[in-house]
């Protein structure tokens, strides 16, 4: 049977004292994606839209925005 003397501490492949900073970075830019979308949204026409266009941007304003979400939610000690 295995020690706990002879097994390696688990060390996180992110820093958690950036935690702030990368869920204000992340979370600026899923901001930025989303205004982005809505804009897009409002000022074009039923005939200017593109379908994957607004798919890419809501896609990439999701994954910013989970992202950010996740580490805010480490940052404040929900997930530790």
């Amino acid at each position: 049977m295995v020690g706990l003397e002879s097994m390696s501490r688990y060390v996180s492949p992110v820093n958690p004292a950036i935690y702030p900073h990368l869920t204000l970075v992340l979370m600026s830019i899923g901001v930025f994606f989303t205004a982005w979308f809505f804009v897009y949204e409002v000022t074009s026409t039923k005939l200017t839209r593109d379908f994957f266009k607004e798919c890419l941007i809501a896609l990439v304003a999701s994954v910013f925005m989970g992202f950010g979400i996740l580490f805010l939610l480490l940052w404040v000690g929900i997930y530790v």
